[in-house]
Parts: C-alpha cells; structure tokens; sequence
C-alpha cells in the first residue's frame, strides 16, 4: 500500500484541460512535416484521404482501448501502471526505463530539433542555431512545469488555442483559395516506390502521443468516468483537424504538388496568400511545436515520478512538491536526459529523423504490451469495476494490438542503426531491476501496485483494497 503520509498528485484538472492538453500533444508539427511523405506512398488524391481518415480510426480504437484501462485503474503512472497490475513491477520498470531514456526523452529532443530548426528560420544565430534553440526550449518549459502543473496547464491552453487559431486559418484558406501554379521539384517518395504501408507509418506517427493522456488520468477530477470522454473527445478533434487539414493541402497542392513539396503548409499560403501567409505558417509551426513540446514535458516527468518511488535508490526522483503540485525532481531529471540526446542528436546529420529511428521500434513494441494488459487485467480482476468499457470487446482491442504488431515490424525494418541502438538502450536498464523495491512476503502482487490515491479508485467487490 502507499504511504498515506506521502504527497500524492491531486486532482486539478478538469475534462476541459485535459483535453487541450491531449490536443496540445498530438497536434504538433508532424501534420506540416509528413503530408508530402505520405502523398508519395499513395496512388490517387482519394487514396491520400482515406489513409488519413483510417489512421484517425485506428486512433480512435486505440485511445478506446486506454479509456477502459484509465476509468478501471486511474494513476498518474498511466502506461506503467497498467504495465504493473498486468504483468508485475519488472516489465513496468522496464518500460519506464526506456520511457525515461527512449521514448519520452526522444520524443522531446525530437520535437524540440524541430522547433529549433524553425526558430533558427526567424531569427537566424549562426550554424548551431537549431539546436541551441532546441536546448533553450527544453530549459524554458522545463522551469515553467517545474514552478507548478497550473502554469504549465495555463501555458498549455494559451498555446493550443493559438495553434489551433492558426490551423484552422490554414484550413479556411485551403478550401476558399483557388489553386494556383506550384514549382514542381524532386517528390519526397518516387511515385513508383508508393507503398501504402510506408504511409500508414507516417500517419500514425502524426497521430502518435495521444497515449500521454493515460498520465493526466492521476491528477483528473472523477478520473474514473471523465477519462474515456477526455479520450474520446480529443481523439474526434484530432482526427477532424488533421483530414481537414490535408484535404485543404490537397485543393491547393494537388497530389503531384503535395509529393514535391518539402513545407506543404508553407507552399499552400504561398500559394493563396503570399508571404505574408507563408510567415503565418512559420509561425504556427513554431506555436504548435511549443504546444507539443510543453505537454510532452509535462506527462513524461510523471513517468519519472512514479518509476522514482518503486526504486529505492532513484527515490528523490518520485518525490511529488505540494507547494507547486508537480514533480519537480522528476521535470529536473527528465530535461536533464532530453538535452543529452539533442547533444547526441545535433551530431547527426539529420537529429530529427535520428530521434524518430531511435524511438520507434520500443515505443511499438511496448504499446502492443499496453493492448495486451486489457485483456489480461479483464481475466485476472473480473469483478473490477470499469465505468467505460471498451465497444465490441474483444475485436477492438484485437484490432489495436494487430496493428502495433504491423508497425513493431515496419519501424524494425525502416530505422536501421538508430533502431538497434534505442533496442540496445533498452537491454542496458535490465540491471535496474537488481534496485527495485522488494515485495514483501506473502503479499498479493496487484495489492502492492494500485498505488493510486483512495479517493480516486473505483471500488467494487473484486477491488482487494
């Protein structure tokens, strides 16, 4: 059991704030970075539509899937939570281990690569531009979540309505403008090299991070029946934003337009509003790259947090400060980590594309594990009581782990040495475990890990608490 005396995250955040900041996470500056790459591996403009709407779907299955296993079991650990209660503390310090120093921290140094190629654009600093500004991003939101979650969840709300004002500017004058003369060059994929897997991959990877939303569930007012709709709502946003989005890119560009340009959004307005509009572009990048960038910080360090408690010797790091309600030390070593790999990374020809290969392969190897754990903790609690259960089960949680097998082999076979490194990473936290706080004897296992806050836990006859 936790310790009662312990400070434990609160509930602070409204269905109305988590759903900003589940926008704020997926709706980031992939949608201005892969539409070209994605038009290439399509045959016809209906055909680029229809991957875009599939990938929603598939999105939306998957964030059903993780609303059942939020409402059942809410913590501020979310993945790794989920993780303990179905396959025991091991296999959830494992994935915090990678998530620490993989998926999240790779995740960041990736959004921060772009926002400091951006910035680097308006306000150019020299050859080292881009990733001093990556670094000084990271430094900056990094002491804006560790002052307290209500200004980072204030910086949150300000930046996605800004991003979102910007989005749907674009949108707007995609389907008013008239297309216009597009300067043909190089396609990102030859045509004749299209493959309809290679853009699915890349869809889902503009549609990836809604799974942090899993973490916000710890510190959501009625967490056990506001999760699914937090979920469920941001995913129907994001899904309508982002076909949007690119049916406006396509009305302009076209097919042939969208597979030449390297700046889809940058192209577009240059086409139906001038420079002016391509400035506009620029700047909602950079807006949208923040967006992503602050919630990304902001979820992540409670991974830390939580892994920091189950381990005695990394036990400051799970230390929850009530003054400004957040997990200071957890944001402390988590910036930490980010900025040694954008130093790894700006030595990389391309640090974007390097942290992407770096991440990709255990990211999907350990979500394919968080499908799996809903149906293990449907047999092994079976009176647990779940506020939302997720539809047509078992076919819908079949679907989303047949897809993250898809994507665990196609990110193995497309990321080459960045891949085998993150794999490599991963084997080297296996003695972590030796550290990790013992079980006292003859002491159920799943009693020991539902450490979320009492009031917060659904209760039922099956609930050994």
């Amino acid at each position: 059991m936790a310790d009662v005396n312990r400070p434990e995250p609160k509930a602070q955040l409204s269905v109305f704030d988590a759903v900003v900041m589940m926008v704020g996470l997926v709706v980031g500056i992939g949608i201005f970075r892969t539409p070209s790459i994605v038009a290439g591996g399509v045959s016809s403009e209906w055909m680029f539509v229809l991957v875009w709407i599939v990938g929603g779907l598939i999105t939306l299955i998957g964030a059903l899937c993780y609303a059942e296993l939020a409402a059942a079991h809410p913590h501020a650990g979310g993945e790794y939570h989920f993780l303990s209660q179905a396959y025991g503390k091991p296999v959830a310090i494992m994935f915090g281990w990678a998530r620490c120093t993989i998926i999240q921290t790779g995740s960041i140094a990736l959004v921060a690569f772009l926002l400091g190629d951006y910035l680097a654009q308006v306000v150019p600093i020299g050859p080292h531009g881009p990733a001093l500004y990556a670094a000084l991003s990271v430094l900056v939101l990094t002491v804006v979540n560790i002052v307290g979650t209500t200004e980072g969840k204030r910086l949150q709300i300000v930046v996605t309505f800004i991003q979102l004002g910007a989005m749907a500017a674009i949108i707007l004058f995609g389907f008013m403008g008239s297309p216009g003369p597009v300067e043909l060059s190089a396609p990102a994929v030859e045509p004749q090299t299209a493959a309809l897997g290679l853009a699915m991959i890349f869809v889902l990877l503009t549609y990836g991070g809604w799974t942090d939303a899993s973490y916000l569930s710890g510190e959501l007012h009625d967490a056990p029946r506001n999760i699914a709709k937090v979920l469920t709502l941001g995913t129907v946003i994001i899904v309508t934003i982002y076909v949007l989005t690119n049916m406006a890119l396509l009305s302009i560009l076209g097919l042939e337009g969208l597979r030449s340009s390297d700046a889809v959004a940058a192209d577009m307005m240059l086409v139906v509003a001038g420079p002016s509009g391509e400035l506009l572009v620029t700047l909602a990048i950079v807006v949208a790259a923040i967006s992503t960038l602050n919630a990304t910080l902001f979820t992540g360090a409670r991974v830390f947090h939580v892994m920091g408690r189950d381990i005695p010797a990394f036990r400051w790091v799970g230390v929850w400060n009530q003054r400004g309600g957040a997990p200071v030390n957890a944001q402390i070593v988590q910036g930490g980590m980010a900025l040694t790999l954008i130093g790894i990374g700006s030595l990389a020809p391309d640090g974007f594309r390097a942290m992407v290969d770096y991440t990709a392969p255990v990211f999907w190897m350990f979500l394919l594990m968080v499908g799996g754990s809903l149906f293990v903790l449907r047999w092994r609690h079976p009176h647990q009581a779940r506020p939302f259960k997720v539809p047509l089960y078992p076919l819908t949680p079949i679907l989303f782990c047949l897809t993250c097998v898809y994507m665990l082999y196609a990110s193995v076979m497309h990321t080459g040495a960045a891949g085998l490194f993150g794999l490599g990473v991963l084997l080297a936290g296996v003695p972590i475990l030796l550290f990790r706080r013992s079980q006292p004897a003859g002491a159920p296992r799943h009693t020991l890990l539902m450490e979320a806050p009492l009031a917060q836990r659904p209760q039922s006859p099956g609930d050994p608490s």
